[in-house]
């Protein structure tokens, strides 16, 4: 007599699709890890200084607070992010390495996360499409620069709301409840971590429809609250970088008919890279917008003849197809020019900024090939092993541009020459470098290529003061104020070339714009003071220099030329005191001035 199965243990079927599944999220991790090894080794780069290596807040006692409760951040309200980058400043310090590693974490989860959303779709072809995701090299500008965290964090509790939104829509108790708000919560975390995954009620409303869950009031009213936020998400953002980071004035000032032409072009450019990811750069050149060419309108009739050719076929192209196609726009939408961006100022396209919605067309295109039948099955799998090889050797190469900030704009400029912030950014490196000539190449070639970017004119201005021509300083920050006249830095830096001049007078209206237009600017408090010792007004001198000490107080410059100041009122004790104080900031004071003092020492 046979004994009866074991229920207890589970059957050889389900020990191999465990296995299975264990294979494939070994496989996803190790290949996606091999590939990131350059990205795992790569410095700081671009705005990196802003979001860690400068930040304030992440070192402050207050820092916390301000992060989340005030307009303090140097970016975008991105307060979970900086939140991120404070708890590892307080573990690794300045070492890019921790920094990088956690954000190849993030991404390795992203795909296996994406492997799960897919499955549960019934998504065919499912784990090939989230492993080619994860080595897709359009994908290596948001892991392997830091600043992009928030790309990684934001998608991590943005895939983790969708499944926990699936869970909910599948149950019928009243603890399903419970994943609803799980949902709700991590959108709301995923939004404070980057605003463009605003996008996700329009994803849950794509999610019922291929799961052929009814859509009636009662689930659009579930939505509704995930519209609130990102709606509300959204509002601060476009004020933020209007009022923040300056996304006014004409090069942000687009008719309605030019932005649809940037979106249009825009989203067939993100399609090209996906298929063919040749030539990834940090940088891509800006085309022009002329509503009166009619070529323009290619990309716009494009967009509407693929519409059109679904809505015809509908019955007949499958629904993870069409909303493949439709989660690809939907999410690219926040970037796609409708709303300015201050990137906008270089370029209308970034590879980061399909993160997110690169996941549609690459897990179409997985599951295309996985759902092949035929004869060619052997070629077929020889054939995506060479895939997720190329992909795997792309992401390496590429990764490997972002070595240290010089390389990366070195590579930028090699793949875009015309890239004008590209040629500013190199210049700017190379100077503090001593390489002064080879700046000054770039700065010229940077401005022949945009003369309207006022930001290279004063970079410009700055490396000339430093090689003593003044008269060309100051031109060069004239050109920056008629770019932009709200520029505090470029009064500042012209009242320094005509100072270095002898003209003090003039130098002193300039350093008091910059003040009017920034308050609590030491710097120009400091070269008022030092204009205002040149002319005898040593009152009025010991007054500007005080401000400069109030507003901070280790300005070792402001502490020696008070001393000066000082000393010429022949109250040598002030002097002397303030003498010392500079050499505690780290500063130098100036030799003559010590020996006059040490006589009346």
């Amino acid at each position: 007599m046979s004994k009866p199965p074991d229920k207890s243990r589970p059957s050889v079927a389900k020990l191999s699709i465990r296995w299975q599944v264990m294979a494939g999220a070994i496989l996803i991790v190790l290949t996606t890890c091999l590939a990131y090894i350059p990205a795992m080794n790569a410095g700081f780069v671009w705005d990196d200084d802003d979001y860690v290596t400068k930040n304030q807040l992440l070192i402050a006692p207050d820092g916390l607070k301000r992060i989340w409760f005030s307009l303090d951040s140097p970016s975008q309200y991105f307060p979970l992010v900086y939140t991120t980058f404070r708890v590892e400043h307080a573990i690794w310090g300045l070492n890019p390495r921790g920094y990088h590693v956690v954000n190849i974490i993030l991404h390795v989860m992203n795909a296996l996360l994406l492997w799960v959303v897919l499955t549960r779709l019934g998504i065919r072809g499912a784990w090939f499409g989230a492993i080619l995701w994860a080595l897709h090299p359009v994908n290596v500008e948001s892991v392997a620069w830091i600043t992009e965290r928030k790309n990684t964090l934001s998608t991590l509790l943005y895939l983790v709301s969708i499944l926990a939104w699936m869970r909910f829509i599948e149950g019928r108790g009243k603890g399903d409840w419970a994943f609803y708000g799980l949902s709700l919560a991590l959108f709301q975390l995923a939004l404070f971590a980057k605003t463009t995954v605003c996008s996700l009620p329009a994803v849950l409303l794509l999610i019922l429809w291929v799961k052929n869950k009814k859509i009636d009031w009662c689930r659009l009213g579930h939505i509704v609250p995930y519209l609130i936020l990102g709606i509300g998400m959204g509002v601060v953002s476009i004020w933020w970088e209007r009022h923040r980071q300056g996304t006014w004035g004409s090069e942000f000032s687009f008719s309605v008919i030019e932005r649809i032409l940037i979106a249009s072009r825009a989203l067939w450019f993100y399609v090209g890279k996906l298929i063919w990811p040749s030539k990834l750069v940090f940088s891509y050149p800006k085309w022009r917008i002329n509503p009166d060419d009619p070529w323009q309108y290619s990309w716009l009739v494009g967009c509407f003849l693929v519409g059109l050719i679904l809505w015809l076929r509908r019955g007949k192209i499958s629904k993870p197809t069409i909303a493949a196609l439709i989660f690809f726009a939907v999410s690219l939408a926040p970037t796609l020019g409708f709303i300015s961006l201050y990137t906008f100022r270089y370029t209308f396209v970034a590879d980061h900024y399909q993160y997110v919605a690169s996941m549609g067309l690459v897990a179409l295109f997985g599951g295309a090939i996985a759902m092949a039948r035929g004869r060619g099955q052997v070629p077929l799998r020889l054939g995506m092993i060479v895939l997720v090889l190329v992909y795997g050797v792309l992401t390496w190469k590429q990764a490997s541009a972002y070595k240290d900030a010089e390389t990366l704009w070195r590579d930028a400029i090699s793949k875009n020459p015309r890239c004008a912030i590209a040629h500013n950014n190199l210049a700017n490196i190379l100077d503090r470098k001593g390489k002064t000539d080879d700046a000054m190449v770039h700065y010229y070639r940077a401005i022949e290529i945009d003369p309207s970017l006022a930001e290279v004119h004063l970079n410009l201005a700055i490396a000339l003061t430093e090689r003593q021509r003044y008269e060309e300083a100051a031109d060069e920050c004239k050109k920056t104020i008629e770019l932009c006249p709200e520029f505090p830095e470029a009064h500042y830096r012209l009242g320094v070339a005509l100072a270095r001049q002898n003209k003090n007078a003039e130098a002193l209206q300039a350093y008091a714009y910059a003040i009017r237009l920034k308050p609590d600017y030491a710097e120009a408090y400091n070269g008022m003071g030092v204009a205002l010792v040149s002319l005898g007004r040593l009152d009025d001198a010991i007054a500007c220099l005080s401000r400069a000490l109030e507003i901070k107080t280790d300005y070792a410059d402001a502490h020696n030329n008070i001393a000066a100041a000082f000393y010429f009122r022949k109250q040598f004790d002030q002097a002397w005191r303030h003498i010392q104080l500079c050499k505690q900031y780290g500063g130098r004071p100036h030799p003559g001035l010590i020996r006059a003092l040490s006589i009346h020492k």
